[in-house]
């Protein structure tokens, strides 16, 4: 079968491999119809220590069951089935409580062993998928396969901010970053009963489409006062840092009220001074999120299904596998904001 690899040196190529096989009884190999290339994807392609030359990329996908392993109960072949991104054993006492991330069966399909052992991942025409009935959910009629592959990660991630927040009806929100996680983000809060919405970005094209999309808009420079504006002055009641680091981090305290929450779903890899006398003395509330569609799949899936989200508003093309490389360069370099790979 053909896939993207990552080649070394911050490239990806598209090569013949082998065709994964049931392993474990509860194994289901999955014939791929869409993948997508994210934002984490690119981050492991440029920060490769933990992932070696001709693993197979990709952790967003939606496809038709090809083969199930005997202990599989839950899915037949033939059905369209969309992955949560990680495995999670769904027995263990993390996953009964819904905390997957934790489980210590956890693997991430396609970084190497950046998030566990390592696993192959689903830019390919066929994935290896380990405990199926916990990580595969169907994906209902209604729901087409451009929008379904977003169920795994992105708007997962997005929704997981919005949860984690824990929004109040009419609730000011600012999300800090205009990428997919963000876009999706903003949409989330918008129909979770959050009141005004407001997406900083720097990017004109990516503010232009959240200002499509039903939120308030501003460049990063300007966004205290916008905020300020639809607040009379207090600040946010929540900021979803969608970009990570210090930099996301940094932006979001600046646009937090007193007594106020920050939910960081973008990816940290550093260390950050924390103003530790600012989050005592204002009474400010951090928290970290991970999209888990195996936790939140009914409530993704509702929203989806029932048009209150529409994901596919931050496609920007749809690829055939052949293309993907080119696809990883444009995304890289902000000429689009998401790719989908059809088979």
């Amino acid at each position: 079968m053909k896939a993207v690899l990552f080649a070394g040196d911050g490239r990806v190529s598209v090569e013949s491999v082998g065709e994964p096989l049931i392993v474990d009884p509860g194994d289901a190999v999955v014939r791929v119809r869409r993948a997508a290339v994210c934002g984490t994807d690119l981050h492991t392609v440029a920060h490769a220590a933990h992932v070696p030359r001709g693993t197979v990329l990709g952790h967003e996908f939606v496809g038709e069951i090809a083969e199930v392993g005997p202990a599989v109960r839950g899915h037949r072949r033939g059905d369209v089935v969309v992955g949560a991104d990680f495995t999670a054993c769904g027995t263990c006492w993390w996953c009964r409580r819904g905390d997957h991330w934790e489980c210590a069966e956890r693997r991430f399909f396609g970084t190497g062993e950046s998030f566990g052992p390592p696993l192959a991942g689903a830019q390919a025409e066929f994935v290896r998928v380990p405990f199926a009935d916990t990580v595969l959910r169907p994906v209902p009629a209604g729901v087409g396969l451009d929008a379904a592959v977003f169920l795994g990660d992105t708007l997962a991630t997005g929704y997981a901010a919005v949860r984690r927040a824990e929004l109040l009806p009419g609730d000011t929100v600012v999300v800090v970053g205009g990428g997919p996680v963000g876009q999706l983000a903003a949409l989330a809060a918008q129909a979770c009963g959050a009141g005004v919405v407001v997406l900083v970005e720097p990017v004109d094209a990516r503010r232009e489409l959240a200002g499509r999309h039903g939120s308030v808009t501003a460049e990063p420079d300007a966004a205290r006062a916008v905020v300020d504006q639809v607040t009379d002055g207090r600040g946010a009641d929540t900021v979803i840092d969608a970009i990570g680091g210090p930099r996301g981090l940094e932006t979001a305290f600046a646009l937090v009220r007193r007594r106020g929450g920050i939910v960081s779903v973008g990816v940290h890899t550093d260390t950050w001074p924390m103003p530790a006398g600012r989050a005592f003395a204002d009474e400010l509330t951090l928290r970290f999120a991970i999209g888990d569609l195996m936790r939140d799949g009914e409530q993704l899936v509702a929203l989806v299904r029932s048009g209150a989200i529409d994901p596919t508003v931050v496609a920007s093309e749809t690829v055939p596998l052949d293309a993907a490389p080119d696809a990883y360069r444009r995304m890289a370099e902000r000429r689009t904001l998401k790719s989908l790979i059809s088979f």
